[in-house]
């Protein structure tokens, strides 16, 4: 783990090349580390990485108007749990996902994966996979790809911490 990273302002200080190296050294947590509400931010879309939009979707990420707050976690067994995100000042509950461990799609490890593919998301919100793996003590990177006719594709970093 990367002594330096410690925050979540730290992981939005790194660019995708930076966040997928830290995600490689990073350890996989068990589903239980994860239980509570975790304080979400995204950090990074690979894809859009001009300076002006970078700095616009940084600064939009920090904003009260970002409408992502986080993630709540709750596992059932040490292979299976499950979670909601959180959005709108924490006021609406959204886009439930089922948790367990499983090989990473970033490489030869594994990693906790959140699979949204049930009947009470929207259809494009099924399609996201992401995952995740701890950085620092309390502190979780993710990758959130998107499935698509070739391919599951990364759209953007996140990160999630216990506060």
């Amino acid at each position: 783990m990367d002594t330096r990273v410690r925050t979540l302002d730290d992981l939005a200080a790194l660019g995708p090349d930076e966040l997928m190296a830290l995600y490689a050294s990073a350890r996989t947590p068990a589903l239980e580390e994860l239980d509570g509400k975790l304080t979400g931010r995204m950090l990074a879309v690979p894809r859009a990485q001009e300076p002006h939009v970078r700095a616009w979707l940084e600064k939009f990420s920090r904003s009260p108007l970002f409408p992502w707050q986080g993630k709540t976690f709750k596992h059932e067994t040490a292979d299976h749990g499950h979670g909601v995100n959180r959005l709108l000042g924490e006021r609406v509950t959204w886009f439930r996902f089922h948790t367990f461990i499983a090989p990473s799609h970033a490489g030869d490890f594994d990693a906790v994966h959140l699979d949204y593919g049930h009947d009470g998301n929207p259809p494009l919100v099924r399609k996201v996979k992401d995952e995740v793996r701890e950085v620092a003590p309390g502190l979780y990177l993710g990758l959130a790809y998107l499935s698509m006719k070739d391919g599951e594709h990364l759209g953007c970093f996140f990160g999630i911490a216990k506060t």
